[in-house]
């Protein structure tokens, strides 16, 4: 069962990227890595940054 929920995890991340880089393209996948490398490496000058520059593309049209 853990292997199930492994591989249900990694698919859901892997579309989860897909996503986010089809609508705000390299930035919005640069910002998402730095959000989990800090969350992961418990950083909060990583996760921080990655926060920052999800949160100006996404206000940004608005703006």
């Amino acid at each position: 069962m853990p292997a199930a929920l492994a591989l249900l995890s990694a698919v859901f991340v892997v579309g989860f990227e897909q996503i986010v880089q089809s609508k705000y393209g390299a930035t919005g996948i640069i910002g998402l890595l730095l959000l989990t490398v800090g969350i992961k490496a418990k950083s909060p000058a990583f996760s921080s940054a990655g926060a920052v520059l999800l949160a100006l593309m996404l206000a940004g049209p608005a703006l």
